[in-house]
């Protein structure tokens, strides 16, 4: 099997407070936008929206087929929010974007992408995978699914929170799932 290099660059503003990370993007086949959490099947920008407008409608362009790249990053960079991926290079074991199906060949350089996030002081892991791989990385324990445990890493104190799978397949509402992310939100000051 051949793997995959990560297709995107981190997202990575100056004022970064807050680092989410998830496990790698899907296929291209189920992009509808050229950033992270492209897949319309994705509660994430639905989750956020909700969260910063209280319409979770907010980040999808007219028609609703695609999400609104530039209105996204324009809120993330406003408020703070780094985005990347806990794996740089993975190989699919089934031909899907299923966690499950992922396996890690090379994980993110986590040092080098905080030392280009100097506020940063929490990360967000949006999955099981994406935990895991940042535990491996760092020796940090396991917090339940909403919330935080301690992450020294590289000098710095972090503090690492767990959110639930943003996956659509993940049965739950968006309204439920952004109870979480308004937590992590308001503690790091991004609400």
């Amino acid at each position: 099997m051949n793997s995959e290099r990560h297709p995107l660059e981190p997202f990575l503003p100056e004022n970064a407070r807050l680092l989410m990370l998830g496990s790698f993007p899907p296929k291209r086949i189920r992009w509808s936008m050229e950033f992270f959490y492209p897949n319309l099947q994705n509660d994430m920008w639905r989750i956020v929206g909700y969260l910063a407008t209280g319409d979770k409608m907010h980040f999808l362009e007219p028609g609703g087929r695609r999400f609104d790249r530039e209105r996204i990053e324009a809120f993330c960079r406003e408020r703070g929010i780094a985005l990347y991926d806990t794996a740089v290079e993975v190989i699919r074991l089934k031909d899907n974007a299923s966690d499950a199906s992922l396996q890690v060949v090379r994980e993110v350089d986590l040092g080098t992408l905080l030392a280009r996030i100097p506020a940063c002081r929490a990360v967000v892991t949006t999955g099981q995978k994406a935990t895991d791989t940042l535990r491996a990385i760092t020796g940090c324990g396991e917090p339940a699914v909403g919330e935080c445990v301690p992450m020294p890493f590289a000098g710095r104190d972090l503090t690492l929170w767990r959110m639930p799978s943003s996956s659509r397949a993940f049965p739950r509402p968006v309204e439920w799932k952004a109870e979480f992310y308004r937590k992590v939100f308001s503690e790091n000051g991004i609400l």
